[in-house]
């Protein structure tokens, strides 16, 4: 699509933005917005900061596994990129955390029909011996079937579920069918069994399985956990669908690598005002190791970095602008954790992750006190231009900034559109080819304007309700 038609495209969008309630918005959403801020929005369309961090990031690192070397070297990466773009007291703050790494992952049925399966191991999972184990499978046609199965029916068989998961706009479903995911290998681990292998939590419809991490109790001894492809999920369901036993080889070789080093890397566009407080955007520099990581996260990082830097150029902004590229997002979040601890004695007002992939941005919603709603009208006709519609549930998620919306800090969310993201999330096509530049642009385009209007907002930004 073309400059001009997306811009035609985004302004019939935006015709549609102000469907709200009348006590949300407190002025016309299509009066004239700031000035400034309309500047840097529309500068930002043109913007290729993002996709060149992007492109760095994904080729002179590539994968980053949590706890790894390789994470490592791309927080080395990140100092010397946000620095070289002059971001200000830019630096790596450490912290410990429990690595888990791959190994041999292979999948083989043995009969009634012979034939190879593509899966991963999920984070997390237990190791089968090194030449594997051969079991009967035992089906189970979703995550609700696996809850009900009696106590101990498990014994000496591989669990295999397979809810198929369906793309949104809002990735709303990735909660509903992900908790085959999250907890499944942990319940049939209780319920005895062997092992498990789930349909990859993905919309797509190939051979590419999807990892991500599973968890398990105190207590319960991991079993070998792995995800399928989507395709050969579907063909293992048609075999048993046969009515015959099918007898699974399969063959995991995790290890456990006790604690190793992970780390935020931290930069600052110095604000005018100390004492108006600090406001963090970001998302997580971590990735799975089947990709290069280019939607899940370096999207993310990318687009924060590249708004943020926008205000490099012109007057220093009121508020203190924190670009934050957090570690080990993806198996256990102790980036996050270290970072509301070790930075608990500052005052942080407002703070907003991406890490959705770089499609459009389509929906913004807010958490903000009372005294402070006016900043979300503002935003309104701010986004609106962009096609961006304003929600009414209250922002400020992320997995990163959770320690910070539970002590009450304010947030922002700019909800991207999901509706191809969960073909490509934790698998090895997670690669650049993924992100469209012209959309990665409108991201930087928003959270430019989002950035500029919040970081200068005349209101006092104080506390909100803790999120639970």
């Amino acid at each position: 699509m073309t400059m001009s038609r997306l811009a035609a495209a985004l302004a019939a969008t935006a015709l549609c933005a102000t469907a709200l309630p009348a006590q949300r918005t407190a002025v016309p959403a299509f009066a004239p917005a700031d000035p400034a801020v309309e500047a840097l929005r529309d500068a930002a369309l043109k913007d290729d900061v993002a996709y060149d961090i992007i492109e760095g990031l994904t080729t002179e690192v590539g994968p980053r596994l949590a706890g790894t070397e390789a994470e490592a070297r791309a927080r080395r990466w990140a100092v010397a990129k946000l620095a070289a773009l002059g971001f200000k007291n830019v630096h790596i703050e450490t912290t410990m955390m429990r690595t888990w790494v791959r190994g041999v992952e292979t999948a083989e049925v043995v009969s009634p029909f012979p034939q190879k399966l593509r899966l991963t191991a999920l984070g997390g999972s237990g190791a089968t011996p090194a030449d594997g184990i051969t079991l009967p499978i035992v089906y189970f046609p979703g995550f609700a079937d696996l809850i009900a199965a009696p106590d101990g029916s498990l014994k000496g068989k591989i669990a295999f579920v397979s809810n198929a998961m369906v793309a949104t706009q809002d990735g709303s479903s990735y909660g509903q069918f992900g908790a085959a995911r999250f907890v499944g290998p942990n319940i049939a681990a209780k319920k005895g069994a062997a092992a498990i292998v789930i349909r990859s939590i993905g919309s797509d419809h190939g051979r590419g399985p999807h990892t991500g991490q599973t968890n398990f109790e105190a207590g319960v001894t991991p079993i070998p956990a792995a995800a399928l492809s989507t395709s050969d999920a579907d063909n293992l369901s048609r075999m048993l669908s046969r009515g015959k036993p099918v007898m699974l080889h399969l063959t995991l070789t995790p290890r456990d690598l006790g604690m190793t080093e992970t780390g935020n890397v931290i930069a600052d566009v110095p604000g005018t005002d100390p004492s108006a407080g600090i406001v963090l955007v970001g998302g997580h520099l971590d990735s799975w190791d089947l990709g290069t990581g280019a939607i899940d996260d370096g999207a993310g990082v990318a687009i924060t970095a590249a708004a943020a830097r926008r205000l490099l150029d012109g007057p220093a902004p009121r508020r203190t602008v924190r670009v934050v590229w957090f570690g080990d997002e993806e198996t256990g979040g102790a980036g996050a954790r270290a970072y509301a601890e070790a930075h608990k004695g500052e005052r942080h007002v407002l703070v907003a992750e991406s890490d959705f992939g770089a499609d459009r941005v389509w929906r913004f919603e807010t958490n903000l006190p009372d005294n402070a709603t006016a900043i979300g009208d503002r935003l309104q006709r701010a986004l609106a231009p962009l096609g961006i519609v304003r929600g009414t549930a209250l922002g400020g998620n992320g997995a990163d900034i959770a320690p910070l919306t539970r002590q009450g800090v304010a947030g922002v969310d700019l909800n991207q559109s999901g509706q191809r993201y969960f073909d490509y999330h934790h698998t090895p096509e997670d690669t650049l080819e993924r992100i469209d530049p012209e959309q990665l642009r409108q991201n930087v385009a928003a959270w430019t304007a989002m950035i500029a209007t919040v970081a200068n907002a005349p209101e006092d930004i104080g506390p909100v309700a803790p999120k639970p």
